[in-house]
């Protein structure tokens, strides 16, 4: 097993010399994988099967939040008896054998390096049992586990030990694991998260290398009408890779064709403007909730988080500065839809919630852009069925 201060530069887990992710095309784009998910919030890798254009049916799927149950339903097909609340009340034994990807990530309080890192004291830090437990229920050909880093770092790397033997050991799959940064899979967003990936038979697997990062956060947010990739003429900012997407969506393409984003330029409500009173208090050294002055107009977003302290929720401490079409020079927060974007989630994507919730939400999602790179990287095809089966 790798040791915790060898996998953050462990470049042996990571495909530096292969095929790039970006330029890989899956094997068998017409099978259909059969995708169950446990604490799926709001369905970051049913959102990447979307944007990857790959077929994919919902075997089962949970959370205990109310909201994000509301959220889910409202964005992708599933029944009433697909979907457990409470993974503890869970019986995932009759889908064995029927489960191509089963994804998930534990609440992370418990290991969070900005909670009290309690660990398996916590009784949130025991979730990941029931997730390895569900995978040894339902036996899936592949598994997804999404953590914190702190999970990988508590208490000098014994808890994460326990962990890759549990997935190892007690439900018998082939293990790999890697910390991978939004950053560096296209998403303007600094969010290192602890991915494992087990594979129910050998496989030789090796990360994604990190990309280039072509945008900046100001390209996600909803009023910004300026840099290389704004429209004037459509009023919409393309996030493509190169010229020719670009021409081709000008020459009336859909934009449900690519995989890459289309903003559409609006107005921000006045509500997320922070009053001349608040912004100064906000922005001033030494307060009771800022130690330093919070720095504005970033490049990349620093982590949504869905809650820490008081004022920092997914779109508060991300603050930029914007003139408004109004004509007003103001500080605002991120909205939820921003939030939703640099978590990977195009506008299509419906908010069913309140901004409250909507903010939990996109904090404690996967970034889907991440989730792309690993299933284009392994090819998830491969581990799909054909249609007539």
């Amino acid at each position: 097993m790798t040791n915790t201060t060898d996998i953050q530069n462990a470049s042996e887990n990571i495909d530096f010399k292969g095929k790039s992710w970006v330029d890989r095309e899956f094997a068998f784009p017409d099978r259909t994988i059969r995708l169950a998910t446990s604490f799926s919030g709001i369905g970051a890798i049913e959102y990447a099967m979307r944007r990857l254009g790959l077929k994919s049916k919902i075997v089962f799927a949970g959370d205990i939040d109310a909201n994000c149950k509301k959220s889910y339903f409202a964005n992708y097909e599933i029944k009433e008896e697909q979907w457990h609340n409470d993974i503890h009340d869970f019986d995932a034994k009759p889908y064995r054998g029927k489960v191509d990807l089963f994804v998930g990530g534990a609440p992370c309080q418990a290991f969070s390096i900005v909670g009290e890192q309690r660990g398996f004291e916590d009784t949130r830090g025991t979730l990941f049992r029931e997730f390895a437990r569900v995978v040894k229920e339902c036996q899936p050909k592949v598994f997804i586990f999404e953590n914190v880093q702190g999970l990988f770092k508590h208490d000098s790397g014994r808890t994460w030990e326990v962990v890759y033997n549990t997935f190892r050991d007690y439900c018998g799959y082939d293990v790999h694991y890697q910390l991978l940064n939004a950053r560096d899979y296209g998403i303007p967003q600094t969010r290192e998260r602890l991915y494992c990936i087990g594979f129910r038979k050998a496989t030789k697997f090796k990360y994604p290398a990190p990309i280039p990062l072509r945008y900046k956060m100001y390209d996600f947010l909803e009023d910004y009408a300026a840099g290389e990739y704004y429209d004037a003429d459509r009023s919409v900012k393309l996030l493509t890779p190169n010229g020719d997407q670009r021409e081709e969506l000008l020459n009336g393409v859909k934009p449900e064709d690519f995989n890459e984003f289309i903003f559409p330029i609006r107005e921000v409500d006045d509500k997320y403007y922070l009053s001349e009173k608040v912004a100064k208090y906000v922005l001033c050294p030494g307060t009771k909730s800022f130690k330093t002055p919070i720095k504005t107009d970033l490049d990349v977003a620093r982590p949504l988080l869905q809650s820490m302290h008081k004022m920092h929720r997914a779109g508060v401490d991300n603050y930029v500065t914007y003139n408004k079409a109004k004509g007003i020079d103001g500080l605002r927060k991120l909205t939820p839809r921003e939030c939703l974007r640099l978590m990977g989630f195009k506008d299509d994507f419906k908010l069913v919630v309140s901004n409250t919730s909507a903010y939990m939400e996109a904090g404690n999602s996967i970034v889907v852009d991440v989730l792309i790179a690993l299933l284009k990287q392994m090819d998830i095809t491969k581990y799909g069925i054909d249609n007539e089966e």
